[in-house]
């Protein structure tokens, strides 16, 4: 154990746990104001009781994401302070935009929408939800502007040992930042609509307020579908990215140890790490991953051996993240699309040739809507493995090809980190048992079965 390893785990815990609470912020802030401008458009009070319902969980999710979200960004102080030195520059600026921006957007108009009820005119509501999903995207593309320059540093100059800025219009348009805008974005819709259609699912079994949750499960259901093919064309996408920018993590993840031109993709084996090898592997496309990767059948594909040792990234910890987030990508339409046949059961589709033997069977075993309760995990399962992939694919580096991560620890004391590593682990601990004790109760218990006051009339 040393400062180093301990500061990376420390790291490492806040970040995937702060995640577990970021994509569903996304998510239902969208389908919130959705529910709330179908109210003011129609007047049914249906989605109105929607978007308070809906609204409850996504408050209780946005708080605790708020104190996890402050945690995380003082630990560029605390443990990586020689990193903060070298890349202030330019990480600074973007966090700082974010802070002072996205976030003080958020924070006002989410108190005007929790306040606001029944005090202002519907509209004006409608408008406060919209301008908190607004910025809660917002504060999503600054920060991923700042992973995405450490995964492709673009636009600086390096002046007395440290990097700045030069170009900020190319670090904030650069392709792997729109690549992995658009495939987080996608995941945290993906997570909000799957949670969505699981609690609605769960009523449904238990026949409580089936209008309600028919019509939140149906709108989560053209979300999911959406949201989960667009992840699985975009991800394909991404690894071309990836390819190019970062090909030492690509042969990770594929667990190609040596250089090929027209290389085969392997969907079966099991990487041997310490001698360079695989175990086994069977079931070879030809030329399928130079296709995927480079989009030429005869292109190079460099293999891990191409690197020191020293430069290569975690391989198991890589090929398994890569392969679970991909089984599960492939997974979710299927999922989704099991929940528009469900949906469709009340319509003229119904009659379809394709759709009438699924709806029976679904008829005939309605316990299947607990698919959709077991699959609430899932979308979470697959951004972990995604994020893992990202960052530890990226390794030794923090900085792509400029600073290795060894370089960017603060020179503190293992007792000091190892101290407030058991501080957050037991603080987090704490925060995640409430804050899932809370979803769940709410959830389970579904919305007030009392009809609120309606709100001022414009």
């Amino acid at each position: 154990m040393d400062v180093l390893l301990l500061s990376r785990l420390q790291f490492a815990l806040a970040t995937f746990f702060h995640f577990l609470f970021v994509p569903l912020t996304l998510g239902l802030s969208w389908l919130v104001a959705v529910m709330e401008t179908l109210y003011v458009r129609t007047r049914d009070e249906e989605y109105r009781r929607m978007a308070k319902f809906w609204g409850r969980l996504f408050l209780i999710n946005f708080a605790v994401g708020i104190v996890t979200g402050i945690a995380l960004e003082f630990q560029f102080g605390t443990n990586w302070s020689r990193f903060s030195i070298y890349a202030g520059d330019i990480l600074g600026s973007l966090l700082a935009i974010e802070a002072s921006v996205a976030f003080f957007l958020e924070s006002v108009f989410i108190a005007v929408w929790i306040f606001g009820w029944n005090r202002i005119s519907a509209k004006w509501h409608a408008l406060s939800i919209w301008i908190v999903a607004f910025a809660s995207q917002l504060s999503a593309f600054w920060i991923l502007s700042a992973n995405s320059w450490m995964q492709h540093p673009v636009g600086y100059t390096i002046r007395n040992h440290r990097v700045e800025l030069t170009d900020f219009f190319t670090v904030v348009t650069q392709p792997y930042l729109c690549n992995e805008l658009i495939h987080t974005l996608s995941g945290s819709y993906l997570l909000a609509a799957f949670f969505m259609m699981g609690v609605s699912a769960f009523h449904l079994l238990k026949k409580r307020e089936v209008n309600f949750f028919e019509k939140s499960f149906r709108m989560a259901v053209y979300v999911g579908l959406i949201f989960s093919l667009v992840e699985v064309g975009q991800g394909h996408l991404n690894g071309a990215v990836v390819a190019e920018y970062q090909p030492a993590k690509l042969a990770a993840m594929e667990a190609l140890w040596e250089t090929q031109k027209g290389a085969p993709q392997t969907l079966f084996l099991l990487p041997d790490e310490r001698n360079e090898r695989n175990y086994f592997g069977f079931i070879r496309i030809p030329y399928a991953l130079s296709l995927l990767a480079y989009h030429r059948a005869g292109a190079e594909v460099k293999g891990l051996k191409e690197w020191p040792k020293q430069e290569r990234p975690p391989v198991l910890l890589s090929f398994f993240s890569f392969r679970i987030m991909l089984a599960l990508g492939f997974l979710f339409p299927v999922i989704a699309g099991l929940g528009l046949v469900f949906s469709l059961r009340k319509s003229s589709w119904a009659k379809w040739p394709v759709i009438k033997p699924l709806l029976a069977l679904l008829g005939k075993y309605p316990r299947w809507l607990w698919v959709f309760v077991l699959a609430i995990p899932l979308p979470y399962l697959a951004i972990v493995c995604g994020w893992c992939l990202a960052e530890v694919g990226r390794q030794p580096w923090i900085i792509y090809g400029l600073m290795k991560t060894s370089e960017g620890v603060s020179p503190i004391a293992l007792s000091q980190v190892a101290i407030s590593l058991v501080g957050f682990l037991v603080l987090y601990s704490v925060l995640g048992a409430i804050d899932f004790h809370l979803l769940a109760t709410v959830a389970r218990k579904g919305p007030p079965a009392e009809d609120q006051p309606a709100e001022k009339k414009d």
